[in-house]
């Protein structure tokens, strides 16, 4: 049944990556298979060797996984194509989007003399005054002087251009060294794409969603059953306790698909073009590495940058809460250990994490006290696991939400800083609490630059600056630990 398991799991794989890796990165797609399929071959040799019965260490599951995700961050991001700044960036490597293949470099600048006059004319002066038009193979960059508003500058400029020159190119809207923002014209991927390579595309995205949901529904569940005190080999005799892993499998499932759809349904609300969500079936560890979806036109601007970020982490906490309140109504009291880890379903100490006390406080009341810990249930597993997550993808730092989050905030330039900033304090934090080491190292390698929205000048309004902050607010409840003063009032 492993082996079986195994081959799904690794057909689902390739092709989920052929379809969303292969344009993304110059590395092999079979490479960054093998590298995450290792620990399905890993678990499924100790399995052959030791029996089903002498489950693997922890400590060898958890490296083993880490591991191989920073090897492929790191083989994925080495080949990766990135829309890069003209600012600072080789003007090789200028790209419109990841989501593209290589385009090859052309001998010569993507407009011709004849229709230099016409780019002009459609600068207004009374808008943006050009001052400079500098040609790359695979971008013209206008740099001068903006006289309006950045949004009302951007979309008059952007339908001058589109009536001159159609669909033929991205009009993008960054921010400069020296504060004066600029317009870069790059060739539209889209423009070019084949009728029949979309449509095929639309009709093979629902199956593989489809199958890979299916797929993580199943190892989850098989993770679930150990959670609930079950053993695989008990199946043989009695199938019908598959069902007893039930409660985890659908409370993580749920968890990370309505974060997912946040996402989903925002970009839709914009018109971006996505996939559907992708489960990530794993036989081990949490049964799933999670879920994702790829955007695959650019983003109009920073609000919608934002929007589409911010959505996914709040849909998921708001999912979470109420499964993870239910949990822990229905888990055990025991005695606090001498020695707790962060991931110890059977004794977690709640004081790990502010939010995390104040829930256990208000379901359990009374019965939880300062010598007590918790032996989750099985849905209480996937709330906090819900409550990881969302902490993760908070994390101000470049391509995850909260690195999205504080670009559309504060701009991309110093959303590098403050990337640089989190990635250091986590690091220190980890020396308080070693379980953080792993995730100070995961952040250590992911790129801190993400991509611009086409229109990445228009600052946000109040209100999403606000939603920005309240977000960070989250992170730091999930994250730090219950202080001692609020534990003495809260008597845990």
């Amino acid at each position: 049944m492993a082996f079986w398991f195994l081959l799904l799991l690794g057909s689902l794989t390739y092709l989920m990556m052929q379809q969303s890796v292969a344009r993304a990165t110059r590395t092999p797609v079979w490479l960054l298979w093998l590298v995450l399929m290792t620990p399905a071959f890993v678990l499924t040799g100790w399995t052959l060797i030791y029996g089903p019965k002498q489950a693997p260490p922890s400590a060898l599951i958890l490296w083993v996984s880490g591991g191989c995700l920073l090897l492929y961050w790191v083989l994925f991001n080495r080949g990766r194509q990135l829309p890069v700044n003209p600012e600072n960036q080789s003007p090789e490597n200028l790209s419109p989007s990841n989501n593209t293949p290589p385009v090859e470099t052309a001998p010569v600048r993507p407009i011709d003399l004849a229709e230099e006059s016409r780019l002009r004319n459609c600068f207004p002066w009374s808008v943006y005054y050009v001052q400079n038009i500098e040609y790359r193979p695979q971008a013209v960059i206008c740099r001068g002087q903006l006289r309006t508003m950045a949004s009302a500058a951007y979309e008059q400029i952007k339908t001058n251009i589109e009536g001159q020159f159609g669909d033929r190119f991205l009009v993008i809207f960054q921010e400069g060294m020296n504060d004066k923002p600029f317009f870069v014209l790059v060739p539209n991927p889209q423009a070019v794409k084949p009728n029949n390579q979309q449509d095929a595309e639309k009709i093979s995205e629902p199956v593989l969603a489809l199958l890979l949901l299916v797929a993580t529904l199943f190892s989850t569940t098989f993770i679930g059953l150990k959670i609930a005190g079950f053993n695989i080999t008990q199946l043989e005799s009695d199938f019908t306790l598959f069902f007893q892993g039930l409660p985890y499998a659908l409370g993580l499932i749920t968890i990370l698909g309505t974060h997912e759809l946040g996402h989903y349904l925002t970009a839709k609300f914009y018109k971006i073009r996505t996939t559907l969500p992708y489960f990530i079936p794993i036989p081990f560890f949490l049964g799933t590495f999670g879920a994702f979806i790829k955007i695959q036109s650019p983003i109009p601007h920073r609000k919608a940058l934002f929007d589409v970020s911010i959505a996914g982490p709040l849909a998921g906490f708001i999912m979470t809460i109420p499964l993870l309140i239910w949990g822990l109504a229905h888990s055990e009291i025991v005695a606090l250990p001498e020695k707790t880890g962060l991931l110890n379903p059977n004794a977690l100490n709640p004081k790990y994490s502010i939010l995390l006390a104040l829930l256990s406080k208000l379901a359990l009341g009374s019965e939880l006290t300062a010598k007590s810990a918790i032996d989750l249930h099985p849905v209480a597993v996937a709330g906090f696991l819900g409550l990881i997550v969302t902490a993760l993808n908070l994390m101000p730092v470049g391509q995850l939400d909260g690195g999205h989050i504080v670009h559309a905030m504060f701009g991309q330039r110093t959303a590098v800083i403050i990337g640089q900033v989190a990635r250091l304090l986590l690091l220190m934090l980890s020396f308080i609490r070693e379980e953080f080491l792993f995730w100070a190292i995961i952040l250590l390698f992911v790129p801190l630059v993400d991509e611009p929205a086409l229109n990445d000048v228009t600052e946000l309004d109040n209100k999403r600056d606000f939603m920005g902050l309240i977000s960070m607010a989250l992170l730091l409840l999930i994250v730090l630990p219950l202080p001692k003063v609020l534990a003495n009032l809260l008597h845990i």
